[in-house]
């Protein structure tokens, strides 16, 4: 699918200038900092040296006292707790790190992840029922509860306290309990992007600062917190960046025995950024919640037995490879499906649903689906009389207030702007659609309709390097580049245009990836590159014809020598 190429608007030359003298840096690195809100000596520090001391205060999020003085109560009457996570790697890593934090204080200490199957997201009565055998007199939910109104109120029926920890949009009405979510209305916490493990985190250094326990106890476990950020796709600035930077310290410094064997069955290398948790370790964790179960993901993650973390890795392993396999399987036969849905290209919306669809996998076939049909996608599996699907969007469409003004046709419901969950009755499900392909009728822009690829900066090849620096070497700017790390929503990595630009040799990698060799007129310069999965672009890079290039600049090893290397987003012919 072509894309829309759109380059980000350049800051005043002025304050480029500014930023240059103030920092040291050129006129590249400055702009790039300017376009992500870096502007003085005291930001660029924050971004390049994120400190743990500049976390927020937890007890600025609203019911923090009293969730701190309920956790107190459990931990000096010798109460029996359970906590209780979604299914996704949000809600696995954050019962596994407060599980492994709390178990120090708590001896009664349980965990209960929902079968995605049978019980669907959100609180359900199987989980409460479980803590109600277990004798618990407190449930903290994590990555979930926000909406779980009913479940919150059979809880307090069975005489069981609740502290809800979430991260998601809050309805009109919120469950009567303890409640720490950043979004709640009436919550001045001054940063809203926290993951639902974050969200976790915080009740635990409020528990830590209150009762002065020692702070490096609880930075040790944020390892999981940076797997949830990854794997969440929440903004990698801020609180969350700080997280994120010290988190992928701890693992490569420190790593975690689970986490290693993942990556030796992944064969990657350390050291690892948090871009090789987003595409590496998150995916394996989330495979077993969607094949078999979350709980299985979470025993593995508390275990401090090898042969156990081992066993259960591998099997893990086998769970993403069956993973892929119904993916392609199922994505295949959406687009089928849709091939010969009447109207289908007039429609806004791409809704697609079949009988006994894995459930595991049905997010994961929607984003596929949109890189064919570029609308927001919800995609159901139908199980026993209900339609239970996932839902993504594109550009900056929010999804989730699409939804939300369709609810009187949703059983459950959850989810933030670029995703969702939902469950619907067979009854209602033909009439959701008909609302919903209405409402984004009317709300959607055309805009929204059309992938972009935004880009940081126009770039020349003869920029890459400093006038005096050694070609054969990697030059100070993808140095400085690395600095920028780590990456995900709200800064992503650096991309850059180059226009102009001509191959000297090319040739395809496994039938599908493109190597060339690259060079722009009027400069010496021939740089490398890779573009996977772009080998349907092999004539267009033709010798004699110029063309235009997308790119991050990397770095290749290969027979122990280290050289730059172009990764390749997208190509069109020069205009």
């Amino acid at each position: 699918m072509e894309k829309k190429w759109l380059i980000k608007s350049r800051p005043e030359d002025t304050k480029i200038q500014e930023l240059r003298s103030m920092l040291k840096v050129d006129k590249i690195v400055s702009t790039l900092l300017l376009q992500r809100q870096i502007d003085n000596f005291d930001t660029a520090e924050d971004f390049f040296r994120p400190k743990l001391e500049n976390l927020h205060d937890p007890f600025l999020m609203h019911d923090m006292d009293r969730a701190v003085v309920r956790l107190n109560q459990a931990i000096d009457n010798k109460e029996s707790v359970l906590l209780f996570g979604d299914y996704d790697v949000d809600g696995t890593t954050s019962v596994s790190l407060l599980y492994l934090y709390l178990k120090k204080y708590i001896n009664n200490l349980h965990y209960y992840i929902p079968d995605r199957y049978k019980e669907g997201y959100g609180i359900s009565e199987n989980g409460i029922l479980f803590a109600k055998e277990q004798d618990c007199k407190l449930i903290i939910s994590l990555d979930c509860g926000i909406r779980s109104v009913d479940k919150v109120e059979l809880a307090k029926n069975l005489n069981i306290d609740f502290i809800v920890c979430d991260h998601h949009t809050p309805g009109e009405i919120l469950p009567d309990c303890i409640l720490l979510d950043p979004k709640k209305k009436n919550c001045n916490y001054p940063y809203k992007d926290l993951s639902g493990c974050g969200v976790g985190f915080k009740l635990l250094q409020a528990l830590s600062i209150q009762n002065s326990y020692p702070q490096e106890d609880l930075f040790q476990y944020l390892d999981f917190l940076t797997i949830s950020i990854g794997a969440d796709l929440v903004g990698v600035d801020g609180e969350n960046r700080i997280f994120a930077h010290h988190g992928i310290q701890v693992m490569n410094t420190n790593i975690r025995p689970v986490f290693k064997t993942i990556l030796e069955l992944a064969v990657r290398p350390m050291p690892i950024t948090l871009t090789d948790v987003v595409f590496t370790i998150a995916p394996r964790i989330n495979a077993a919640g969607r094949i078999r179960s979350g709980m299985f993901a979470v025993e593995m993650m508390v275990s401090d037995d090898p042969e156990l973390i081992k066993k259960i890795a591998a099997e893990i392993e086998e769970d993403n490879k069956k993973r892929r396999e119904l993916d392609s399987e199922i994505t295949l036969e959406a687009l089928e499906i849709l091939d010969n849905t009447e109207n289908f290209n007039s429609r806004k919306t791409t809704i697609v649903s079949k009988d006994n669809w894995h459930k595991g996998v049905i997010g994961i076939v929607a984003s596929r689906l949109i890189e064919k049909h570029f609308k927001p996608t919800l995609v159901f599996s139908k199980i026993d009389g209900k339609y239970v699907g996932s839902a993504r969007t594109v550009n900056d469409f929010d999804i989730h207030n699409a939804i939300s003004q369709c609810e009187e046709f949703v059983d459950q419901f959850g989810g933030h702007v670029h995703a969702a969950g939902l469950t619907i009755s067979e009854e209602k499900f033909e009439n959701f659609c008909t609302k919903l392909e209405k409402v984004v009728q009317d709300s959607i822009c055309e805009e929204d309709l059309i992938p972009q690829q935004k880009m940081d900066y126009c770039l020349d090849f003869i920029e890459i390097f400093q006038i005096t620096e050694n070609r054969t070497k990697i030059p100070k700017l993808k140095r400085i580049l690395d600095q920028f790390e780590p990456h995900g929503p709200k800064n992503m990595k650096p991309l850059f245009l180059s226009e102009n630009v001509y191959c000297t040799n090319s040739k395809l990698l496994k039938d599908v990836h493109l190597k060339m060799s690259l060079v722009q007129p009027d400069n010496d310069l021939q740089i490398e590159a890779i573009g996977f999965n772009l080998g349907s672009k092999m004539e267009m890079v033709a010798p004699g014809l110029p063309f235009d290039i997308i790119y991050t600049i990397e770095t290749n090893t290969w027979m122990d020598r280290t050289t730059l290397q172009l990764n390749i987003k997208d190509i069109r012919p020069t205009i």
